[in-house]
């Protein structure tokens, strides 16, 4: 009863985790983007230590609830784990193994180093629900390199579940690893009685944590994922889920040996304090997404497509304090790129900023109504602003190239971004300012220049806008 429970459960957060990043119309964020700020790694960057300590509590109490529900990645493996069991000739699939200390510790040791130096985009590669985000994020919307990393992500994370189940979770993730610590000595908890089992070995060979020793009847409790495949294995009822947390059944080292001389009636009202609800297999899911027509001149002619220019300096979301906070802050799970309406913000190819959203305008602008971003960011990089405070955040200043301003190259009339621009920053001036006939040029009110691209998006130039927008050096310095 209990494993299907968790599959139910976790079925349902996988799919709404998933249509986080898949849903383009922001529908599913606006009623379960909680989902996000549950994340181990978003609440812990956005010092959100009421998450914090809720995940950790329910460790505690449950074991590594958190793997087994909560994470979308962790169910994706149960998923595929599955898949990978319903093979002939493998229902002897797992089988005891002790756990690989010197690669688990050595990978939190990194991810911690990464963390206390700023260096996000490392630790964002290991983190699992940032990973999870760049899959999911890529299927629809690939961007070199990102879309690479994703790629091989799911390559390691589904090669090893389909071989070893949770070898991921247990050996490479320093979520699981974190959490490891505190499962140990977690309330609730599978036990085996020694009196009753046959050594059978069946619910050895259904853990996909590979944490059952059958022959010294223990658990390792840092492994132990809370899948209950094993509760449901056992034909004898020598796996009982209870109360452990005492001193005759709850070691230091994290494992645990059935205490013979418990009472039935002990074990009776101890079975009936089985409050966990957890959850697991993945629900294979579609989110349809509404394909993007192709833009095209009066339904005939194709439109030359935009370039992004050479910008001397990036430009951060609104609601970003700085770069330097954006980049320390940010997880890298590319929410905020899947749910921007205007499509203007992408995940950065350069180096120093690898996977870092930032704002480029050849599809869209950055419209001051829209919040949005802003709103979807679990881990505090992009802090909540309201539409008042996003037209006083100056994020980048637009610059004027008239050699390629269609006034000057094709002589013509056309003042574009000076009618659309919001702010009211761009000025329309006499080409020849002796000349009362004079075609008009466009040129910038820098004080009054907020960023939001609509300049550059709507400029009639091509393939280069005549007019573009560089990230303002106070916002990128500043913090």
């Amino acid at each position: 009863m209990l494993r299907k429970i968790r599959i139910t459960l976790a079925s349902i957060v996988f799919i709404l985790c998933a249509a986080l990043f898949l849903d383009g119309s922001g529908t599913v964020s606006s009623w379960f983007g909680w989902l996000a700020k549950l994340q181990f790694l978003p609440a812990l960057l956005a010092l959100n230590l009421a998450v914090v300590i809720v995940l950790i509590v329910l460790t505690l109490i449950f074991g590594r609830a958190y793997c087994s529900i909560i994470c979308p990645l962790g169910i994706m493996q149960d998923g595929i784990s599955h898949i990978s069991s319903m093979r002939k000739g493998k229902q002897a699939r797992f089988r005891w193994s002790p756990e690989v200390k010197w690669l688990r510790y050595s990978i939190l040791a990194l991810f911690i180093i990464a963390l206390v130096a700023g260096l996000t985009s490392v630790s964002a590669l290991l983190a699992p629900y940032s990973a999870f985000g760049r899959i999911a994020t890529s299927l629809v919307q690939p961007v070199l390199p990102t879309a690479i990393i994703a790629g091989v992500t799911l390559l390691v994370v589904g090669i090893l579940a389909w071989i070893g189940g949770r070898t991921y979770c247990n050996t490479v993730c320093p979520v699981g690893t974190v959490l490891s610590f505190f499962s140990r000595f977690s309330l609730l908890r599978p036990v085996i009685d020694a009196d009753k089992c046959r050594n059978c070995r069946a619910c050895e060979h259904k853990c996909k944590a590979s944490c059952i020793n059958i022959d010294n009847h223990e658990i390792d409790y840092s492994r132990c994922v809370d899948c209950f495949n094993c509760l449901d294995s056992c034909r004898f009822g020598a796996l009982k889920y209870r109360m452990a947390w005492n001193s005759k059944t709850c070691e230091a080292a994290g494992t645990v040996q059935d205490n013979a001389e418990v009472s039935t009636e002990e074990g009776k009202h101890n079975a009936g304090r089985r409050a966990f609800i957890s959850s697991s297999v993945i629900a294979a899911t579609a989110i349809a997404l509404e394909a993007q027509e192709k833009k095209v001149d009066g339904g005939y002619a194709a439109v030359t497509a935009k370039k992004a220019p050479e910008r001397t300096n990036p430009i951060v979301p609104f609601g970003a304090v700085s770069l330097r906070h954006f980049h320390q802050h940010c997880t890298r799970c590319q929410l905020c790129v899947s749910q921007c309406p205007n499509d203007v913000l992408r995940p950065s190819t350069s180096l120093d900023r690898l996977m870092l959203p930032e704002m480029s305008y050849e599809n869209g602008w950055c419209r001051p109504e829209c919040t949005k971003c802003s709103e979807v960011c679990p881990a505090g990089a992009i802090l909540e602003i309201t539409p008042e405070e996003k037209t006083a955040i100056h994020v980048g200043t637009a610059s004027v190239d008239l050699d390629l301003c269609v006034v000057n190259r094709d002589n013509v009339h056309c003042g574009n971004c000076a009618r659309h621009c919001p702010a009211g920053a761009i000025k329309m001036v006499r080409k020849n300012p002796d000349d009362e006939n004079s075609l008009l040029i466009p040129t910038v009110l820098e004080d009054r220049c907020i960023g939001c691209g609509a300049c550059e998006f709507l400029c009639p130039s091509r393939p280069y806008s005549a007019i573009h927008v560089n990230g303002r050096i106070d916002h990128v310095d500043n913090r």
